[in-house]
């Protein structure tokens, strides 16, 4: 009874391991208005990039730049989360079965 717990405990970690790593390999990108910002996170949530056009930075001022900034990073946070959680209830439905629906 105890080693099958254990080789259910090992088996979750394993898969839980090869969850993060999906997820460190899909990216999602998001921009601002005007495409002025354009962020990439990984589906683990991390930020990867940040570009700034270098058009719209010409003519832009400080105050709009953050606004921008912080109006795309909030978008690709909310995509990236929402990879995360779907790979988190996949991966617990197929640990769970009836969990991941």
């Amino acid at each position: 009874m105890m080693g099958n717990m254990m080789e259910k405990l090992m088996a979750m970690q394993q898969q839980m391991e090869e969850s993060k790593k999906r997820l460190e390999n899909i990216q999602v990108e998001a921009e601002s208005p005007e495409g002025a910002v354009k962020v990439v996170f990984t589906g683990n949530k991390s930020l990867k990039s940040v570009h700034i056009s270098p058009e719209w930075l010409q003519n832009a001022d400080a105050e709009q730049l953050e606004d921008y900034l912080v109006i795309a990073v909030n978008k690709g946070l909310k995509q990236a989360e929402s990879v995360w959680e779907s790979e988190m209830k996949g991966m617990a439905g197929s640990m769970i079965p009836g969990l991941g629906l």
